[in-house]
Parts: structure tokens; sequence; C-alpha cells
């Protein structure tokens, strides 16, 4: 593969607890804990996490935890980021994706190294002009973003391939399926606190199929902007 990140500054290499061996250990314990794409670890082998989060929290950037990323939201799990990424390319690889929640915009990194264009809401202006520099600054140019209810998708750009949710309501949004194309993939974390499940719904000729990939733990799906 080459380069996914041509325009890296020197402070996207990182130093120490941030350089590339630490991104290299890391992608091990994804292995360990199961991940098997090829393609999703190359893309987190070589994006830098710590670019992502405070930089007083960058020497924990590599650790495979959740961290704070504020307004009461946090940057996932690398595992789990490998996961739902894993989940939605599975079947084939989709051209276009929208995401519902950008919050430090690094899950949408990882698909845009991957996919043609990545469609990202997010509610909270403050994270959604943060990720946006981050994008700038590692020269991801298809990525498009919007300040908006991330409950309500993105209409006026549907259908979209995939869509994938990083943050959990009480159920699926019917407005987010009606978004999906046929022959799509949804992948999004379903349920209240401590009882949340990982879905995986493709949509075909006789309508959705859904499937549950295990017990996960997001932010709450919120609605409005802020």
């Amino acid at each position: 593969m080459s380069p996914l990140f041509s325009r890296q500054d020197p402070s996207s290499r990182g130093l120490g607890m941030t350089s590339q061996r630490a991104r290299d250990r890391l992608v091990d314990r994804l292995v360990a804990e199961g991940i098997r794409d090829r393609r999703v670890l190359d893309v987190m082998r070589q994006l830098p996490r710590h670019l992502f989060i405070d930089e007083a929290l960058a020497s924990r950037a590599y650790e495979d935890t959740a961290l704070p990323i504020g307004q009461g939201q946090t940057i996932s799990q690398p595992w789990v980021v490998a996961r739902m990424t894993e989940a939605l390319i599975e079947a084939k690889l989709p051209r276009r994706v929208l995401e519902i929640g950008t919050g430090s915009g690094y899950q949408c990194a990882v698909l845009a190294a991957l996919v043609e264009q990545v469609h990202t809401v997010e509610r909270i202006d403050e994270l959604l002009r943060n990720a946006r520099r981050r994008f700038r600054k590692l020269g991801l140019s298809n990525i498009r973003s919007r300040h908006d209810d991330g409950r309500l998708g993105w209409p006026d750009e549907a259908p979209f391939d995939a869509i994938i949710v990083t943050a959990a309501g009480a159920a699926l949004e019917p407005a987010l399926l009606a978004q999906l194309a046929t022959d799509g993939c949804l992948v999004a974390p379903v349920g209240p606190s401590g009882r949340q499940g990982l879905l995986r719904v493709r949509h075909g000729d006789g309508g959705f199929v859904s499937e549950n990939l295990g017990a996960v733990s997001f932010v709450p799906l919120l609605g409005g902007v802020g």
C-alpha cells in the first residue's frame, strides 16, 4: 500500500509513545484480539491517532482504549473502530459512506483512506471544526462534513452504499435505514447503556436483515445541534 497520508507534517510522525513503533504495537494487539482485515490494519498502522486527541493525552494515543475529546464525547477504542470498519466493508468495499457522529474525526479518517467518498454529520459544532482541521492537515480531500442532527442523516446525498453510526440509539433510526441503498450495509450500536449490541444491517430486495456482532459500549445518540 502506498502512503495514505502523504501531506503529514512532522507532528504526524510522532515520537516515543506516539511513534510508528507505538502504532505497530497497537496493530499487533488488534490482530491478537481478532481483527483480520489487512486493509483496515494497514490504515490504522499509518494513521496518527495522537493528532485526534488532546496533546495532554497523546502518550496514551496508541493504547487500545477510548479517550475523552471534550463535550462529553470520546474517541472510540481502536478495536471498536477496526471492528466496525471491518464489518462495514466485509462483503464489499462501498463507494459512498455516511458516518453519523464525526467526533474527533478518527473513524472518518480510517474510512476515507479506504473508500471513494465519506459524508459525515456531527451535531456539536466545536468537535466538527476541530475534525475539519485534522482532515486538512492529513490531506483528506474526499470527506464532506455537515453540522446537523445526525439522526436525520444526509437525505440530499442519499442513497449511501454504507452507513456507520458512532453513538448508540435506543433503536435503529428509520431515517437512516431509508437512506441506505439496496444491497447496502449499516453498522450501528443499539441499546441502553450497559446493554448495547453492535448491529450490522443489510438491505436486500426483501427488506432489512440484522445481525448482532457482540456487546459494545458507546455514548448515547442525541438529537439537535450544539
